[in-house]
């Protein structure tokens, strides 16, 4: 049985450089795009665990921040809009022994492909899922986003959007899940120190990255602004293990910019893949024992 304490040992493998696990496809995101930071701090996070990148199997959706495995040495696989989170669970259910990764943005994650996340949750698959939250669509030139704040004005809306936007760190929350947290590039230790955490967590682990689009983004959302606002919940002294604090927090998204852990489960509940082996287990034995008795009422000669 995992424990807390077996988890935050370090289970690395062999030494690697964060260099190891850039491929040499270039990235061609906009300069100063804040997805350059995401797929940096990633890439420490993977040195640091000490997998091999043939270890490793990065899914992402459509999206600028879906791009981000063709520029992995790791395994990819470059779904459709909105359909991640499924692929990658097949990929752990088939290969248990695989370290998962899912790279997202909040169109991509919480808008077509957002009927998935609660299914993922209450799985408690084991899987890192790291979504590049902009509120905005980049790729498509601008428009309104789920995140989209009540009012943004867009080259699609231009009167300002008339909805509410959707909160994914509340949103997982509400949903029971385990490990919560959010990072900014404007932090990149600790954006790497939370990615390393979540992959190290046994169980889904969601990591919400406040990564700025330079293009159609707000001057309030890009990381001259991150800097000067966020607040750290790890240097003021924050109880990641009391959910209800947590969610206090994940409330004030899109008012306040918190960065760091908000909830991890001291007692992470079983995996979906673990209750699967368990079960393949118990079937195997109920067939060598079935196979038994039936040997013993079979005539002889």
């Amino acid at each position: 049985m995992t424990t807390p304490e077996t988890v935050a040992k370090p289970i690395a493998l062999a030494k690697f450089q964060a260099g190891d696990f850039k491929s040499d496809l270039k990235p061609i995101w906009c300069p100063g795009c804040g997805d350059f930071g995401v797929v940096t701090a990633i890439t420490r996070a993977l040195a640091a665990i000490g997998r091999p990148p043939h270890e490793i199997a990065f899914v992402s959706g459509i999206g600028c921040s879906s791009r981000i495995p063709g520029y992995t040495t790791a395994y990819g696989f470059n779904t459709v809009h909105g359909r991640s989170l499924p692929i990658a669970q097949g990929i752990k259910l088939a290969n248990p022994e695989l370290l998962v990764l899912v790279a997202s943005g909040d169109g991509d994650g919480f808008s077509i492909g957002g009927g998935h996340v609660a299914h993922v949750v209450r799985r408690n698959m084991d899987l890192t899922y790291i979504v590049m939250d902009n509120q905005i669509y980049g790729l498509t030139k601008g428009q309104l986003s789920p995140t989209s704040s009540r009012g943004r004005k867009t080259v699609t809306s231009s009167f300002g959007s008339l909805e509410e936007p959707v909160n994914p760190l509340l949103y997982v929350m509400g949903y029971g899940a385990n490990y919560v947290a959010q990072g900014t590039p404007a932090d990149m230790n600790q954006l790497a120190k939370i990615i390393e955490e979540g992959i190290r967590y046994p169980g889904f682990a969601f990591i919400n990255v406040q990564s700025p689009c330079v293009t159609y983004g707000l001057e309030e959302q890009q990381l001259r602004a991150h800097k000067t606002n966020m607040q750290n919940l790890q240097t003021s002294g924050h109880d990641t293990s009391d959910r209800a604090k947590a969610t206090e927090i994940a409330r004030e998204y899109g008012h306040k910019l918190y960065t760091g852990v908000l909830y991890r489960n001291p007692n992470p509940p079983p995996t979906y893949g673990q209750g699967v082996m368990e079960r393949q287990e118990a079937a195997k034995a109920h067939a060598v024992s079935r196979s038994e008795i039936l040997n013993r009422f079979k005539p002889a000669g």
